[in-house]
C-alpha cells in the first residue's frame, strides 16, 4: 500500500504531523507532497525538521495569488505527481484550496480520498474554507471525523455510515507531540524571550486576521476598545502583517501600540506560539485551528466571530463566541480573570476532540479499508439495485448491525427523542426514531 499525503498550508502540515509520522512508523510506502501554497521561512525545509518531520518528497511551489489560478495550478502538478506514484489512497486535510485540488485531482483520477477533519460545517458560504471542505466531502471515500457532531453533518447530507470514521482530531496529537518539542527547545523567538513570558501573569494571547474583523473599521474598533480596559492582563499580539496595515489605514495601529499592557510582535514560529499557547490565561481569537488548540490545552478562549465551525468546543464550555461586540468581550474576559469558578469550568471542560489517538485511528482504518479492497473505485460490475428511504419508531429490542441485516437497509440517522445520534454498529434501537435506506 501506498498512501499521499498534500500539504499546503502551516496548519496542514502540524495537523498531518502525527498521521505522517505514524505511518512512517509502520512502515507503509508515502509520498508526501507540498504544494507551496504558501511561501516564508515557516514553510520551508526548517520546519519540517522543527516538527521532527522529513522534507516533503514533492514541492511544486504555487505561491499566492487568486483562488482560480492558485487551484488550477495545484491541480496541474498534483495530477503529474499522482499519475506517476499512483497511491492507493491521496490523504487531505482541512478546508484549504490545496485540500479542494488534491481531492478534485485524485477523485478524477479514481483515486480513493481520505478527507482529515471531515464533516465540518460553519454553513457560511461567503467563506472560501466552507466551500472546499464540502467540495472534499464530496469527492472522498473515507472520512475521518473529529466528532460524533460533525459525523452527524455528513449523514444529513446522505454519506454512509460506514464511511464515516469517528477519530477525534489530529489536533489533540499534534499539540501533545509538538509541545513537547517545544519545551525541550524554549521560547527561540527574540520578542518573547525580551518579554521574558515565563515570568509573566495574566497572559491574553491575541490573534486577529479575518477580514469579517478586520476589513471592517467599526468591529475592528469595538475590539481595539476592550483591549484598552483589560489593563489587567498582559496581551500579546502577534500581529498578521495585513492585519497591520489594516489598523495603520484606519488610524488604529499607534493607539493600539501605545497601550502599556500590549505587546504587538510580529508573527512568530508554531512551536513558540504553541508555548505561548500553554502559559496563557486567555486566548482571544478568530482563527479557527486556534479554538481547538485552547480547549485541547486547557486554556479558555473566546472567539471574535458570530460563527464557528468548531461548535463542539462551546458546547463543551472551552471556547465561547464573542462576536467583535466589546461589552461582551469584557464582560467574558473578566469573569475568567475574576471568578475563579467560572474560569476553572472553562479549563476544564471535556475535549470534544479526544485523548490523542487520532493518528492511529486514522491509518488502523485505511489499513482496513485496503485489506478488504474498499480503496479500489471501480465501475459498477452489477445492475443497480432501487431503495426506498423510510422513517420508522423501532420497538425492538435490536442493535444497528442486527436491524441492517434483517431488514437488508443502511441506517443513516438515529433520533433518541432529544438528540440525533451517530448509529455505531452496537447502538441499541429500541424506542429509537430512525431513518434508514430500504434495499429491494
Amino acid at each position: 500500500m501506498k498512501i499521499a499525503t498534500i500539504l499546503g498550508t502551516r496548519p496542514e502540515i502540524i495537523k498531518m504531523a502525527p498521521i505522517i509520522a505514524e505511518i512512517d512508523r509502520r512502515g507503509i510506502s508515502q509520498i508526501v507532497l507540498h504544494t507551496g501554497q504558501h511561501y516564508d521561512k515557516e514553510m520551508s525545509d526548517n520546519f519540517f525538521r522543527d516538527l521532527e518531520l522529513p522534507s516533503p518528497d514533492y514541492n511544486i511551489h504555487v505561491g499566492s495569488g487568486s483562488h482560480g489560478k492558485q487551484t488550477g495550478l495545484m491541480m496541474k502538478g498534483i495530477e503529474e505527481i499522482l499519475l506517476e506514484e499512483k497511491p492507493d489512497i491521496v490523504l487531505v486535510q482541512g478546508d484549504t484550496n490545496a485540500v479542494l485540488a488534491g481531492a478534485l485531482v485524485a477523485a478524477k483520477l479514481h483515486i480513493a480520498v481520505g478527507h482529515v477533519e471531515a464533516g465540518l460545517r460553519s454553513f457560511d458560504t461567503t467563506m472560501p474554507e466552507e466551500i472546499n471542505r464540502r467540495v472534499a466531502d464530496v469527492c472522498s471515500a473515507m472520512y475521518f471525523i473529529p466528532t460524533e457532531e460533525s459525523a452527524i453533518n455528513l449523514l444529513a447530507e446522505g454519506l454512509s455510515r460506514n464511511d464515516l470514521i469517528i477519530t477525534g482530531n489530529t489536533v489533540v496529537d499534534a499539540c501533545f507531540r509538538h509541545l513537547e518539542i517545544a519545551k525541550k527547545r524554549g521560547f527561540e523567538e527574540e520578542s518573547l524571550a525580551e518579554l521574558d513570558i515565563e515570568n509573566m501573569d495574566n497572559i491574553l494571547t491575541l490573534t486577529m486576521h479575518r477580514a469579517e474583523n478586520v476589513d471592517v473599521k467599526e468591529r475592528v474598533t469595538s475590539i481595539i476598545e476592550a483591549l484598552k480596559e483589560l489593563d489587567e492582563m498582559n496581551i500579546i499580539f502577534p500581529i498578521h502583517p495585513r492585519t497591520k496595515n489594516m489598523l495603520e489605514n484606519f488610524g488604529l495601529f499607534d493607539e493600539l501600540n501605545d497601550l502599556e499592557h500590549v505587546h504587538i510582535v510580529k508573527p512568530i514560529g508554531y512551536l513558540d506560539f504553541l508555548l505561548l499557547t500553554s502559559k496563557s490565561t486567555l486566548i482571544l481569537t478568530d482563527s479557527g485551528g486556534l479554538q481547538e488548540e485552547a480547549i485541547t490545552l486547557d486554556v479558555p478562549a473566546l472567539t471574535l466571530r458570530y460563527n464557528t465551525e468548531r461548535p463542539e468546543t462551546v458546547t463543551a464550555g472551552g471556547n465561547i463566541l464573542v462576536g467583535a461586540n466589546k461589552d461582551a468581550i469584557l464582560e467574558n474576559a473578566n469573569f475568567i480573570l475574576n471568578d475563579d469558578e467560572f474560569a476553572q469550568n472553562m479549563r476544564n471542560a471535556k475535549n470534544p476532540y479526544g485523548q490523542g489517538d487520532a493518528a492511529e485511528k486514522t491509518v488502523d482504518a485505511i489499513e482496513k479499508f485496503y485489506s478488504e479492497g474498499l480503496l479500489d473505485i471501480k465501475a459498477p460490475e452489477d445492475i443497480m439495485t432501487s431503495f426506498t428511504r423510510k422513517m420508522a419508531l423501532i420497538n425492538e429490542d435490536v442493535n444497528v448491525a442486527e436491524f441492517e441485516q434483517k431488514e437488508n437497509a443502511l441506517v443513516h440517522m438515529v433520533f433518541d427523542g432529544q438528540n440525533m445520534k451517530f448509529p455505531t454498529d452496537d447502538t441499541n434501537l429500541k424506542g429509537m426514531m430512525i431513518s434508514y435506506d430500504k434495499r429491494e
